[in-house]
């Protein structure tokens, strides 16, 4: 147990007088957040009650904006808490975090099941016309509405109690599972001992290999781990295939590998719960539930998207698949193409197509040039620019940032990037903030923070990344700016506070002009000559854009088939989530080469939390919106159209969930999206194919 210090000697309960008013992070320790929280939670919960109990007839003033106003402390707290808890977390954090998970859980439940509460709310829809309330303040009192209803409080009482009963345990099960594949990704390393194992490893990955083992306590080897920016890249270039075949049988285990790490009893467990806690709400599935306030609202929509680009992907990787087959059998290879084998061939058949391969372009897209290159789209699409700063303290030594300002030099917020793997922090890549922008009492200014899991390289020499790599920095980079450049005034509404399917728009939009031959002819500069990419390497980088597509579609569409199949399991009583996910992919079709981008048991977007459970194809959903928003550029004839820019930026950027998804996009781009764009982009249709 975390012994609890006095008050007054701890910094979240303090005013943050720093630059920025950030969190102190130089003087936290994780003893001061168990007794932060239990000051805050009290806090929240006593504002909550005098917002119930107000004799006064219900306001917009005296409800809504009192519960905006509630918990600012407690949400202080939580910010700088579950970041950490992410980016650089410890065995006391960890502690903390199964400690604290119910208790928020119990505490929303009392909430949204408070009678009175409710009550107020309700008389304010009834009589909202009479109200005189702005447009945001009419999008505010619905969604308070909604999420009221949606967490139980029109329930009876015997369904509230149960309802609180499952969200306090979804929450337990949410936190052991992202905790237990931390735990095994912690646990593996794969040595490199021989120059045998280290054959066809480009000197970029054998310097971040040898990073790895030295703080492996490894110094002077080489080793891989299973961060995504490890393992990946070693599939891709290792010469060995049986190392490839143990390298990938671990990666694929995670979350799966008996004992106290093992997955698949949380899994069951909570694919039951959610289950009944949909039909308690009345519900045919939790699919049903979790997508009827979504742009798609309805499983079959989601479906329907997701089945129409598996059977045109499905056979472009077949294609792909029999391609690869032939170049093992001209290598004098036995063997039928694996999981473990496909970006080793893969890589081989794009050197062979494009004259291309990973270690000719890594040396043209360092870190530093690829994190100027997503400030520089900032500033020419929205006027931003952007400051180091070296005096404010962060909670790791790699993490950096910078103070982020508009067109006329106001401040607007600050931006964390924290970019390299570390056994503290939890696999994958996402936004974050420690503080949320609104103008309810006054300009509150966000503090943004992008997390990734890049190899980190030895002291002096630069971090090279492969084309994903950067692609993932300006996807992340465009949540950041959803974020940073939010301009309302509640925080219900703010930055990425969005439906599901909707929130990855603005993200996956930003990573086009990644791949615009402006942009890589400025920033893909040659780490040690500053020679940009020869036009020749460039122009076969872009034509080579859509190569290997039909693997990259079915590995992601086979993932969100199987959530989303799974949480339309009315009764999932005596289910075996691992054997589910084996039928789904018989049932499929599934290409016996390519495995689940996340298979289940490690499949952290669904099960550590429920941010995307019944929600993963909300990448693909937002794809369609991304593809076609970017030909509105394309066909104006310039990337950075003033006019377009600007409509993007007041209507999605900055817009939050102020206004309908559908609307907000239509606003932007004049119209409804179309799905051609997105076969387009993918490869997967004629260019001539649908628009609009």
């Amino acid at each position: 147990m975390i012994k609890p210090l006095a008050q007054s000697a701890n910094p979240l309960l303090a005013s943050w007088a720093g630059p920025f008013e950030a969190p102190p992070f130089d003087v936290l320790r994780p003893e001061h957040f168990s007794p932060a929280f239990e000051t805050t939670l009290a806090e929240k919960r006593a504002e909550i009650a005098a917002i119930a109990a107000n004799s006064e007839p219900p306001s917009f003033a005296n409800t809504i904006e009192a519960l905006e106003r509630s918990g600012r402390n407690l949400d202080r707290v939580a910010a700088v808490f579950f970041n950490l808890a992410g980016a650089d977390s410890n065995d006391a954090l960890e502690a903390i975090e199964r400690e604290i998970a119910p208790v928020l859980s119990r505490l929303s439940s009392e909430i949204y099941q408070n009678g009175a509460l409710f009550a107020r709310i309700e008389a304010l829809r009834a009589g909202q016309g009479g109200l005189g309330l702005t447009d945001e303040q009419a999008r505010v009192l619905k969604l308070y509405h909604i999420a009221f209803v949606r967490n139980g409080a029109a329930l009876g009482a015997e369904a509230k109690a149960r309802l609180a009963e499952i969200d306090e345990r979804l929450a337990t099960l949410g936190t052991q599972f992202g905790q237990n594949v931390l735990a095994d990704e912690k646990a593996y390393m794969l040595a490199l001992e021989t120059p045998e194992d280290r054959a066809g490893l480009s000197d970029s990955l054998l310097g971040a290999a040898a990073e790895t083992a030295s703080a492996r306590g490894l110094p002077g080897q080489h080793a891989i781990t299973l961060s995504r920016s490890s393992i990946e890249p070693f599939l891709q270039f290792a010469a060995r295939r049986d190392l490839r075949e143990k390298a990938f049988r671990a990666w694929a285990a995670r979350g799966e590998n008996e004992g106290p790490t093992d997955n698949r009893a949380v899994m069951a467990e909570t694919v039951r719960l959610r289950a009944e806690r949909a039909r308690l709400l009345g519900f045919q599935s939790y699919a049903h539930f979790r997508l009827d306030d979504t742009m798609a609202k309805t499983p079959q929509a989601a479906q329907n998207l997701l089945q129409s680009v598996w059977t045109p992907a499905r056979a472009q990787a077949l294609r792909e698949a029999d391609a690869l087959q032939t170049i093992i059998a001209e290598e004098g290879g036995n063997f039928r193409l694996a999981p473990w084998d496909w970006r080793y061939y893969a890589e081989k058949r794009r050197k062979a197509l494009y004259d291309l391969d990973e270690s000719e372009t890594k040396p043209y897209l360092q870190l530093d040039k690829m994190i100027e290159a997503a400030f520089y789209v900032a500033n020419r699409l929205f006027g931003l620019s952007f400051v180091e700063r070296t005096d404010i303290k962060l909670y790791h030594s790699d993490a950096r940032c910078w103070t982020v300002k508009g067109r006329d030099g106001a401040l607007i917020a600050l931006f964390i990037g924290d970019y390299f793997a570390r056994p503290s922090k939890h696999s994958g890549a996402w936004m974050s903030a420690f503080r949320d922008q609104h103008k309810l009492d006054g300009a509150v200014q966000p503090i943004v923070v992008n997390v990734m899991n890049f190899a980190k390289t030895g002291a002096g020499e630069p971090c090279l990344l492969s084309f994903d790599d950067a692609r993932t920095l300006f996807h992340e980079f465009g949540h950041g700016l959803h974020g940073m450049l939010s301009d309302v005034t509640y925080p219900l509404l703010s930055g990425t506070s969005v439906s599901r399917d909707f929130v990855e728009f603005p993200s996956q939009l930003y990573e086009h002009w990644l791949e615009q031959p402006e942009i890589l002819r400025r920033f893909a500069v040659h780490y040690r000559t500053g020679e940009p990419m020869p036009e020749a390497l460039l122009q076969r980088v872009l034509r080579a854009r859509q190569f290997n597509q039909g693997f990259a579609t079915v590995e992601f569409t086979a993932s969100a088939l199987v959530d989303l199949d799974l949480h339309l399991e009315a009764t999932p009583e005596a289910i075996d989530v691992v054997a589910f996910e084996r039928s789904t992919l018989e049932k499929l079709g599934m290409p016996a080469a390519i495995a689940m981008r996340h298979r289940t048991p490690h499949f952290q977007h669904i099960f550590a939390g429920s941010g995307y459970s019944a929600g993963y194809y909300s990448y693909l959903w937002s794809e369609i919106l991304d593809a076609d928003g970017f030909e509105a550029f394309e066909e104006s004839g310039d990337i950075f159209n003033p006019a377009l820019a600007q409509r993007l930026r007041d209507y999605v950027y900055a817009a939050g969930n102020s206004r309908e998804p559908d609307a907000a996009y239509a606003a932007f781009r004049g119209r409804a999206p179309g799905t051609g764009a997105l076969l387009r982009k993918r490869g997967l249709a004629e260019a001539g194919g649908e628009r609009g």
